[in-house]
């Protein structure tokens, strides 16, 4: 499937793409914007769109960047992890969250991802729940503000 194709369950122009060093600005922003508390420094943001072995993707509405996904994988643990997740907070609701992670898992072909979320995030942590992830742990005092991280996981093929 190419990623260049608006996909069905999206609104009309909206398009996935893969990201790269040239996004970082538009990933940037809406980091901040998405996670006022939490937002990735600089530096991570680069490592995140130039490491390899990393899924880098952005949903495009037009030419505005709307959301991003990163994952990374784990081999030496038999996982892959989302390492961030963003949409725009006037843009959510179109599906595109749930589009990113989706494509995000099906690139990293890993028999378990996991993520981290903000507790309190009740919107994300059902997104989560919907796409098949369950809670794994907790992390204490993970973000900013003395906030736990809950861990969660999502279980791709049993065989492996």
């Amino acid at each position: 499937m190419s990623l260049e194709n608006t996909l069905p369950q999206l609104d009309t122009g909206i398009r996935i793409k893969r990201a790269d060093w040239r996004d970082l600005g538009a990933v940037r922003q809406l980091e901040e914007v998405c996670f006022p508390l939490d937002s990735w420094p600089l530096l991570e943001i680069i490592g995140i769109l130039t490491m390899p072995g990393v899924v880098r993707l952005k949903a495009m509405d037009g030419e505005k960047t709307i959301g991003f996904v990163a994952g990374e994988y784990r081999r030496a643990e038999g996982l892959a992890w989302i390492a961030t997740i963003c949409v725009h907070p006037d843009e959510r609701g179109r599906g595109v969250g749930r589009t990113l992670l989706a494509m995000c898992e099906s690139r990293l072909r890993m028999p378990r991802v996991r993520l981290t979320v903000r507790e309190s995030n009740a919107a994300a942590i059902e997104m989560y729940r919907q796409a098949g992830y369950t809670e794994f742990g907790r992390w204490p005092r993970y973000y900013r503000g003395g906030e736990d991280g809950l861990v969660m996981e999502k279980i791709l093929d049993k065989r492996r």
